[in-house]
């Protein structure tokens, strides 16, 4: 209690450091989208200033959010120069407001050339500044911004994702007024994103060139227990990991972050923070706080921690399951169905908004969850598979059907309680539904989590793309119910024939089963399995009009971010290609033919001590390593030779296709017989740690 957002410029700091004048014009552009005054910007620049130097900060930065994927910042001192040749300290409203990183240097997707270069980073006060503090001492004041170029097109990922939230707002908001609900002039997506890491020792991080460069391993053979006993789960945590959670939630906590929850994963080095709901924009700068503070953390316990999708082939790959939801400012969470659903109209019409909308843009919700890592699990039996369903649980399908076959529901199944069969343990409530969790996208309760988010990748572009179909759906079905000469009539007409169009997006069962993918394909439903696959639905015309209806995407600037995704998926097949080679040549290569020749040193002295020696094991041995080590030389010779042929390759669609189907093919070719070879050299041969090191050694 006495940590928690001991470093957030948060509302009871502004309450108790601005004039009641200034507090109440800044709330009311936080809460109700007026346009914020300069005047009061000047305040609050001030105020904040003195509340930072007072912490120990001497910079601030405007903290923004390129399409890298990551977070930038640009450090700017308070010192201002006097006459007399001092300094004071200084913030001004201005700077407050508005900063000017270089716009050229950032992913555009063709939207800034390298002589346009001026871009702008403007405040986000809906999110709270706060001050960043190191280990070191240092101490920064860090402002949320957004990002965009001089021409006014976007160029980062948090402005569409606050347009997408007012775009739900304001459909959801009419939608209410429909079922009477006047109180509610907002309504807010919130979010809750649970983060899987992976944990290794730093010194075997810095001995693996493919970790440092790529964030995976490009090599490396199973071991011999893997996560198959299943004792890792929930297991009891090791103490130096509790040391790293300890320190990582106490600098959460210190934020403001709602560090909630954390526990062993599936896999052996593999572990979950999971935090409490906040509105969306906000959930979305924690998380990329907490993926900072992981690594940051975890170097202070000599540890590195991996964010990448799949860092171990053949163990449980990492996620980020997005448990969302929508709230209005009065208070009532819209996905919550109460105790008798089945006679809840308002609820069951946002529900029906999200299956239509989860249908009708499948595809879009894929690409949303695309990249490079990703493609390592989706479809395979550790994490959602690549097609789309929705899993509603036993009550609300119960209802479902009901409307489909009758027009509407007349009873909800009851929760019912468990017991167990001990006297002293008591009865335990039962919940309306089981979990599922094999579904991408799974109701559970009053929200519903989307399990196919990559756990490197920010959360902001899975919520554009949530809000602004949900409310393009909200939209349709308010714009026939605002016509309806009999309200209640229409509206029950429109649930059955949203929910008979749209039931096949339903499935309760096991996602993971090949009978599924069979089924799916006779519904219809895509089955999206590569990120390039997924990336060219991003440009499909109804995806784009969805996104210009509302307001959230311009075409051009839907089309930039669908050239910045496929570069970056090729640069990072590129990299990952270059850098198995690299390690193939300068570290495999080696080692496997020494040990070939320490071999077959060791037959001739064994001949020439004892001429009638019998040496067959190791001339077994030696032709064995030397067939595996042929093959792996003529797979890297194969690999270089991919590598080379994409530079012909122009047009950055087929380069992505290209990069896919034949390099990221002859890498894996190139890594069957890498891993044969670790499990023949000599261990202390073999130049790089392995999975038994590095997975269980913590």
């Amino acid at each position: 209690m006495d940590i928690f957002a001991m470093n957030v410029f948060n509302d009871a700091v502004m309450r108790e450091r601005l004039p009641k004048a200034t507090y109440k014009a800044l709330k009311k552009t936080i809460e109700d989208g007026k346009a914020l005054d300069p005047d009061v910007a000047e305040v609050v620049a001030n105020a904040m200033k003195d509340w930072a130097i007072e912490k120990g900060a001497t910079h601030y930065t405007h903290w923004f959010q390129p399409m890298t994927g990551l977070t930038a910042e640009k450090h700017d001192s308070f010192i201002s120069p006097t006459a007399d040749g001092k300094v004071i300290m200084e913030f001004s409203g201005k700077e407050l407001i508005k900063g000017e990183p270089d716009a050229s240097s950032f992913p555009s997707g063709g939207i800034r050339a390298t002589f346009e270069a001026r871009g702008y980073t403007a405040w986000d006060c809906t999110s709270p500044a706060f001050a960043r503090e190191e280990k070191n001492g240092n101490v920064t004041l860090t402002i949320p911004t957004v990002f965009y170029s001089y021409t006014g097109e976007v160029l980062d990922k948090k402005i569409p994702l606050l347009r997408s939230m007012e775009a739900l707002s304001k459909q959801a908001v009419r939608l209410l007024k429909l079922f009477g609900n006047t109180t509610a002039t907002r309504v807010i997506s919130t979010v809750g994103p649970e983060q899987e890491y992976f944990l290794i020792d730093k010194s075997f991080f810095d001995a693996r060139m493919d970790l440092v460069l790529t964030g995976r391993t490009l090599f490396g053979a199973p071991p011999a227990k893997g996560q198959e006993m299943e004792d890792h789960y929930f297991g009891s945590i090791k103490e130096r990991i509790a040391a790293f959670m300890k320190e990582l939630n106490e600098e959460l906590w210190k934020l403001g972050v709602l560090a909630k929850t954390q526990h062993n994963e599936v896999a052996p080095g593999q572990f979950e923070i999971a935090p409490i709901f906040s509105t969306t924009n906000v959930s979305t700068d924690h998380n990329q706080l907490v993926m900072d503070t992981l690594k940051k953390v975890a170097l202070h316990h000599d540890l590195v921690c991996l964010l990448h999708e799949k860092p171990f082939a053949g163990v449980n790959g990492s996620g980020k399951h997005n448990n969302w939801s929508m709230s209005t400012n009065d208070g009532q969470n819209l996905l919550d169905p109460g105790n008798t659903p089945h006679d809840n109209a308002q609820f069951l019409t946002f529900l029906c908004a999200v299956i239509k909308a989860v249908d009708e843009y499948s595809e879009l919700l894929r690409v949303s969850a695309a990249n490079p890592g990703n493609d390592h699990r989706l479809g395979a039996n550790e994490a959602p598979p690549a097609i789309i369903s929705m899993f509603l649980g036993d009550m609300l399908s119960d209802i479902v059907e009901q409307i489909q076959n009758n027009g509407g529901a007349v009873s909800s199944k009851p929760n019912g309680t468990l017991t167990v069969g001990v006297s002293t343990l008591p009865e335990i409530p039962k919940d309306n539904s089981d979990r599922n969790r094999t579904s991408p996208f799974a109701f559970t309760g009053n929200k519903f989590e989307f399990r196919m988010v990559p756990s490197s990748a920010s959360i902001a572009g899975p919520n554009m793309v949530l809000n602004t179909i949900v409310a393009e759906s909200i939209c349709q079905i308010a714009d026939k119910l605002e016509k309806a000469a009999d309200f209640n009539s229409e509206l029950q007409a429109l649930l059955k024939e949203i929910l008979v169009k749209h039931n096949r997006i339903i499935f309760n069962g096991n996602n993971y089963s090949e009978d599924w993918v069979t089924e799916a394909e006779k519904r219809g439903l895509p089955n999206i399995k590569s990120m390039v696959e997924a990336l060219e639905h991003f440009i499909d015309e109804k995806n784009v009009n969805a996104f210009e209806k509302h307001g959230v995407l311009s075409k051009q600037e839907v089309h930039s971010r669908y050239e910045i995704l496929l570069e970056q998926y090729s640069k990072t097949i590129n990299i990952e290609a270059k850098t198995m080679i690299d390690m193939a040549n300068r570290l495999i290569l080696p080692a496997a033919a020494k040990y070939a020749t320490d071999l077959a040193g060791s037959v001739q002295s064994v001949k020439a001590a004892v001429a009638a020696a019998d040496t067959s094991a190791q001339e077994e041995v030696i032709k064995e390593v030397s067939s595996a080590l042929g093959s792996f030389k003529a797979k890297t010779v194969a690999l270089e030779k991919a590598v080379l042929g994409a530079a012909d390759v122009e047009d950055a669609h087929a380069n992505a296709v290209y990069y896919r189907d034949i390099v990221f093919v002859a890498m894996n070719e190139l890594r069957i017989y890498g891993d044969k070879l670790e499990t023949l050299v000599d261990a202390e041969l073999w130049p790089l740690p392995t999975y038994v090191e590095m997975l269980f050694i913590i």
